[in-house]
């Protein structure tokens, strides 16, 4: 038996985080909705900074981050990484970056199409949603991993 077809992402990815990088760490807006982060994580096998554009939503006073692509190198070396920086324009924080269970995720990938409307029609162009609907955001929940950011004291 089998499990499901891995998502991967597209070619064009890399190439559009780089420029997206650049631009968020310079402070130009992207998106009248929504306002990307750079996150900066220690490579787990190089140690070298890592930097890779992602949208932290809000859901009930908490910020969490949800991967479009499973199997993304960010999600490794985050996952091996006590701690990241998130990092907007000239403001950077240091955090921790907790990954939730399947079921906890549920309830935050439920609000993603509401508050990262472009990640979701991105992940459509690329093939990881068909429709991006709730329910099939929901249903990836276990294969699309959530993360919750909390604060380092």
């Amino acid at each position: 038996m089998t499990g499901p077809e891995p998502i991967r992402a597209p070619w064009w990815l890399k190439y559009a985080n780089k420029v997206v990088v650049r631009l968020v760490r310079v402070g130009v807006p992207i998106s009248r909705r929504e306002s990307p982060v750079v996150l900066t994580v220690p490579g787990r096998k190089t140690g070298r900074p890592r930097s890779t554009p992602v949208t932290p939503m809000h859901v009930n006073g908490k910020r969490f981050v949800v991967n479009g692509y499973p199997g993304a190198d960010w999600v490794r070396n985050v996952r091996a990484a006590p701690q990241v920086a998130l990092t907007q324009g000239r403001r950077s924080e240091v955090v921790r970056m907790v990954e939730l269970s399947a079921e906890d995720a549920r309830p935050i990938l439920r609000e993603f199409p509401v508050q990262v409307s472009d990640g979701v029609d991105i992940m459509k162009r690329a093939g990881v949603l068909k429709t991006g609907t709730v329910d099939e955001l929901v249903s990836l929940a276990g294969r699309l991993p959530v993360f919750r950011i909390d604060p380092v004291a």
